[in-house]
């Protein structure tokens, strides 16, 4: 009885300080609150190289972004595809971020950013460089290389066009710039560009399914590397397609408007010189390797590799990838 007592009080000893604490966590008021913040030159060096999640509002629209990387060190900007989000990135960034300030945003629409519903955001591509754009200037970052991909490749390139100086050096990763790479797997997509017709829009619903998704990772994987794919990353992409399949097919549509920017993008390129490493899974379905070629017509310095892989390369390809892009990196940006 008697240890049953002392125990008994012990608990109530306990609670009593652990509930004002409690309480004072949740007004806001813990003594972590209260510390001076950290400079990063205090900080170890696994914490400067940990990756953060953040959100940096442009105009209406909640950017979310991934970083990590010393502020003192020339940035790289990681600009995602179709149907994924930074998260395709997440295992590259602290491969980079020994050298380098690694931010990778999510496009309006995809991953954590907002997705402000039709009608109060234009799902375009003009739009998604316009808030990208508009994230590198908030961040304040003045200049910096880019890696694109996908989607990314057309946001990026039209960045890079529109200010020229502020681009260091630029990796395309089955990021299109040339109608040399646009393979047949387009067909039902330049259908609807031709005739915007909802029997057309409609046809592209098969897009944007859970089987399709699953296919676009490991159609041209070499069978001994699709063990290598995430289930996690095709869940994750999943997601996305489930969220507002009319935004995504808005963008089907729009793509157009990429194709007819190529020029204009070639002229930067053959104008503006700038350092390229056209690093490409030969095996993509959509983007085939011609795609990686036809950047050495205007740049023939650009650096071409291409790799044993599909669309998602980073998925399979991530160590051999890695060290081409920091080899590229070391060579092209100070």
């Amino acid at each position: 009885m008697e240890r049953k007592h002392n125990a008994m009080i012990t608990r109530k000893r306990i609670a009593l300080v652990a509930i004002p604490a409690l309480f004072a966590f949740l007004a806001g008021a813990s003594t972590a609150t209260t510390r001076p913040e950290a400079k990063e030159t205090d900080m170890p060096v696994t914490q400067v190289l940990q990756t953060t999640y953040e959100t940096q509002k442009v105009g209406d629209v909640d950017v979310f972004y991934r970083a990590a990387g010393s502020k003192k060190h020339p940035v790289v900007l990681l600009l995602h595809g179709y149907p994924s989000s930074s998260h395709q990135y997440r295992n590259l960034i602290p491969k980079l971020a020994t050298h380098y300030r690694v931010i990778a945003p999510d496009l309006p629409g995809f991953g954590s950013t907002a997705a402000p519903p039709r009608g109060e955001y234009d799902y375009t591509f003009d739009s998604l460089a316009a808030t990208i754009d508009g994230f590198t200037q908030a961040l304040g970052l003045e200049r910096f290389a880019i890696y694109v991909f996908d989607y990314g490749a057309p946001v990026g390139f039209r960045i890079a066009s529109a200010h020229p100086e502020r681009i260091t050096a630029i990796i395309t990763q089955n990021g299109n710039a040339y109608e040399d790479g646009l393979t047949e797997a387009w067909g039902p997509i330049r259908a609807y560009w031709s005739e915007a017709s909802s029997e057309n829009r409609d046809a592209l619903r098969v897009l944007l399914t859970r089987e399709t998704t699953e296919w676009q990772y490991h159609e041209g994987t070499p069978d001994d590397r699709k063990n290598l794919i995430s289930p996690d990353a095709i869940n994750h992409d999943q997601a996305i397609l489930d969220r507002d399949s009319e935004i995504q097919l808005d963008l089907f549509g729009d793509y157009k408007t990429n194709v007819d920017s190529y020029p204009q993008w070639q002229e930067y390129l053959r104008t503006n010189k700038p350092p390229v490493l056209a690093i490409w899974g030969k095996n993509d379905p959509f983007f085939g390797p011609a795609g990686a070629r036809a950047f050495q017509r205007d740049l023939p310095d650009a650096k071409v590799e291409l790799i044993d892989a599909g669309h998602f390369v980073l998925e399979t390809h991530l160590d051999e990838v890695a060290v081409r892009i920091k080899e590229f990196l070391a060579r092209n940006v100070f």
